[in-house]
């Protein structure tokens, strides 16, 4: 019986992938232009050369980003460590690093690297 029940969701799911498969297909038989047949690279022309010139600033914005979700894929797992550990150790070690973090975003602040000119 469980055979009978795993089969029977193996099929549906095929069918239902060569469903949206071939909806797919024959929904873009019909647009053929120009625009349409030409590779999208991101905003970037791909016929120009590959070596464009990229904004410092844009590059510094990446990097907060990529700092403050480091900062909370750190925070979020405390939240369940309070049950089995001391919940006052955990929020000193939470407000440690978020005071880290946001001197960090000061001293970039104040060197004017968020400046956008």
């Amino acid at each position: 019986m469980e055979m009978l029940i795993i089969t029977l969701y193996f099929a549906i799911s095929m069918a239902i992938a060569a469903l949206l498969a071939s909806l797919a297909w024959v929904a873009g038989m019909n647009s053929k232009n120009r625009n349409k047949l030409s590779p999208f690279e991101c905003g970037f022309d791909p016929c120009k050369k590959a070596r464009a010139p990229f904004s410092f600033r844009f590059f510094m914005v990446t990097i907060l980003f990529l700092v403050f979700d480091v900062e909370i894929a750190l925070i979020l797992p405390l939240g369940i460590l309070i049950k089995y550990s001391d919940p006052l150790m955990i929020m000193y070690t939470a407000l440690i690093l978020t005071l880290v973090i946001t001197l960090g975003l000061l001293h970039e602040w104040n060197q004017g690297a968020l400046n956008w000119q």
